[in-house]
């Protein structure tokens, strides 16, 4: 199983676990609500896990124009 974090805005790739050891709770995955889990974990039918965060440079252009948080995808 790998955990594949990408940026929810620009939908890079930010990094990757491979391992089959790590759990869900090690993630802290059990700190997230149903609907955050729903929001932010896909589980894909090959047993991978991609979870959506935002990366550094979206993060930076939404701190700098709180408006582009309203857009889907504030960089395409």
């Amino acid at each position: 199983m790998a955990v594949n974090y990408i940026c929810r805005h620009c939908k890079s790739a930010i990094g990757s676990i491979d391992s089959t050891t790590v759990s869900e709770f090690q993630l802290g995955f059990h700190f997230l609500t149903p609907e955050e889990r729903s929001d932010i974990i896909a589980y894909n039918p090959n047993g991978d896990v991609t979870v959506k965060v935002i990366c550094d440079y979206c993060r930076e252009a939404i701190e700098t124009n709180p408006e582009l948080s309203l857009v889907s995808s504030p960089l395409q």
